[in-house]
């Protein structure tokens, strides 16, 4: 490429990427940030220092070698540099979009104080994009066949992680997926305006390459049960997420148009009802959304909702911007995109007309207290602070837990008192013998890189464990 950038060029800022207008994006369900072009990338990449303590490296749950890809991105070796990611990662199209790097890799940066951060996760996302566009992608070798099997419940983030990693090890694994489409949260959860279907399917499409297998339409508990599994399986991982929605707990839960943000998504996600009467699926949200939360689920409920055409939606949260657990990003997005917030403000009652359905939601102010467990300041009451919004309908987006089918229906598991699976922190090993866990199911809801930070750790106990036994 004519006029590459030279090394080192630290003074240049970051370039955060290109993203649709706020106005045309909200008409539709079409990736928002549209990402870097080759030369974004390579004048991008040519920022890194190449720190040779690698601190971002170091700080990536899954120490994605980020210096050496970002150097092969400058040299233009696309191929070479998705190959270096896929040595720690076999998913960069998906955590490029919906990893917190501000957390992480890129808040470990040299450069981050001064001129702002290398973006390594658009980065990442580009060298994934850009090898799948091209054909450059090639699965990883595996080593030869041991003869154990392995079965992941659940395809999830945290499931596939340890699907990668147990079959590059020479293991046989089976994915069982519960719902019709693969992907878990990543399929259900996350909207097609940051997580596009076709990234999830062709990072599932490589793991199938590798000589994973998937089944969907399997219900572990339901359809088959953990202890039927492990007749015909070596070991046993448990990733099956938290779908199970947290309630808010106030009268008018019921009536017509109040939604869990799980159904809700679902319904947008996975069931398309955003194209209906072309799908089969219908939804209703009236003039008027309320959306009660603060984080990411939540922000992805506004921006669906938005998207459905309403005349207005509007955020409950009952603590201030800075507290809110979503990515700055995502509340950046949404701000831009039209709705409203309405900050230390909690709902107490939803109310509805003579047919059952939501008319208005009764709600207080709140002023910030002293510290609770998470060490947020805790939200309490302003007496007399009454006052009401009216709605159509309103999304619950407050926090899940985990089904628990799988615990209820398998006998020795040890459970907390969330229902999360209680495991080894370092090998993700449960109570019972050759079963092991990790992700939502243990954490509760937490990332996505989290999730495969466990899957990862659980792959390499899995493999001591059969090597063990060989």
């Amino acid at each position: 490429m004519d006029n590459k950038p030279k090394k080192p060029t630290p003074s240049i800022k970051q370039n955060h990427g290109r993203h649709q207008d706020p106005v045309e994006r909200r008409k539709n369900f079409e990736e928002v940030a549209t990402g870097f072009t080759l030369e974004d990338a390579v004048t991008e990449a040519a920022r890194c220092l190449n720190c040779k303590n690698k601190p971002c490296e170091m700080a990536c749950p899954v120490n994605v070698k980020v210096p050496e890809f970002v150097d092969l991105v400058y040299k233009e070796d696309l191929g070479a540099a998705a190959s270096k990611i896929f040595e720690t990662s076999l998913f960069p199209a998906i955590c490029g979009r919906v990893c917190p790097q501000e957390k992480y890799c890129e808040n470990a940066c040299v450069l981050k104080e001064k001129f702002g951060p290398v973006s390594i996760g658009r980065l990442e996302r580009f060298t994934a994009d850009y090898a799948r566009k091209n054909g450059l992608i090639t699965p990883p070798a595996c080593a030869p066949d041991t003869g154990f099997k392995v079965a992941c419940i659940g395809s999830g983030p945290t499931s596939l992680a340890v699907a990668a990693e147990v079959r590059k090890l020479g293991h046989a694994v089976t994915v069982f997926e519960a719902l019709h489409e693969f992907g878990g949260v990543l399929s259900y959860g996350i909207p097609t305006f940051r997580l596009p279907r076709e990234v999830v399917r062709s990072e599932v499409e490589t793991l199938r390459k590798m000589g994973v297998r998937f089944l969907k339409n399997v219900m572990i508990g339901k359809s088959i049960t953990v202890e039927e599994l492990k007749k015909d399986f070596d070991v046993i991982y448990i990733g099956s997420g938290a779908g199970l929605p947290s309630p808010l707990n106030v009268p008018g839960e019921d009536l017509v148009g109040v939604y869990s943000s799980n159904e809700f998504l679902t319904r947008i996600n996975l069931m398309e009802a955003f194209k209906f009467p072309a799908t089969d699926t219908p939804f209703y949200i009236g003039k008027k959304v309320v959306v009660v939360g603060g984080g990411n689920t939540a922000m992805d409920s506004t921006r669906c909702a938005m998207r459905l055409g309403p005349e207005s939606v509007t955020l409950l949260y009952r603590r201030t911007r800075a507290e809110m657990p979503a990515r700055g990003e995502e509340v950046e997005n949404t701000m831009e995109e039209g709705v409203h917030f309405e900050f230390l403000t909690a709902p107490v009652a939803l109310e509805g007309d003579e047919k059952g359905r939501l008319k208005r939601v009764k709600c207080v102010r709140m002023e910030l207290g002293e510290p609770d467990a998470s060490g947020r300041r805790k939200p309490v009451e302003k007496k007399g602070s009454e006052f009401y919004i009216e709605a159509d309908s309103l999304v619950v987006a407050v926090g899940q837990s985990p089904n628990p089918v799988i615990q209820q229906t398998t006998s020795g598991l040890s459970v907390n008192k969330w229902g999360c699976i209680a495991v080894d922190e370092t090998t993700g090993k449960t109570a019972l013998d050759g079963v092991y866990a990790g992700g939502d199911v243990v954490r509760g809801g937490a990332t996505v890189l989290l999730a495969m930070k466990d899957g990862k750790a659980a792959a390499q106990a899995i493999h001591a464990r059969l090597m063990a036994k060989k």
